[in-house]
């Protein structure tokens, strides 16, 4: 079950709630669906990878546990704010080791944390390593889209 709600504040937020699952197509569709179309692509990807990571790794796909994701757009930016009921990690940039890692070094598998980074202008967790707030900005005239 998918539950929609304005969240009434002065930056139009509007909040999402589901169940843990990988069946993310409606929940994508939704959250993309005030981005401008050149830039769906890119950041379905980015949004998916997050959605998915809340969902698998932190409820660990426990129905009973849900995924809450606020968002919001303001003139070119969009933000998200997805979280999970998981026990959370640490997040990369707490992180007592501070050498560099390639994607799945070691085992260590950090693909979906270099897609969120090359997509999002901002990607932060908090402490508890539960809620992840990303942000694209869509009017840069640094690039165009990665993905069409």
């Amino acid at each position: 079950m998918i539950a929609i709600s304005p969240r009434p504040t002065g930056r139009n937020w509007n909040t999402v709630s589901f169940a843990s699952t990988l069946y993310l197509i409606p929940i994508l569709d939704l959250l993309l669906s005030k981005v401008p179309s050149q830039w769906q692509a890119e950041i379905r990807l980015g949004l998916q990878e997050a959605l998915v990571n809340a969902a698998k790794h932190g409820n660990n796909l426990d129905p009973c546990k849900k995924v809450l994701v606020h968002f919001s757009a303001v003139s070119d930016q969009y933000w998200w704010v997805i979280s999970d009921q998981g026990a959370g990690f640490v997040p990369p940039e707490e992180q007592e080791d501070e050498s560099p890692r390639l994607p799945c070094e070691e085992g260590d598998c950090g693909r979906g944390l270099y897609i969120l980074h090359q997509i999002f202008d901002e990607v932060q967790w908090n402490h508890q390593g539960t809620e992840l707030r990303l942000c694209k900005q869509v009017r840069k005239s640094a690039r165009l889209p990665m993905v069409l």
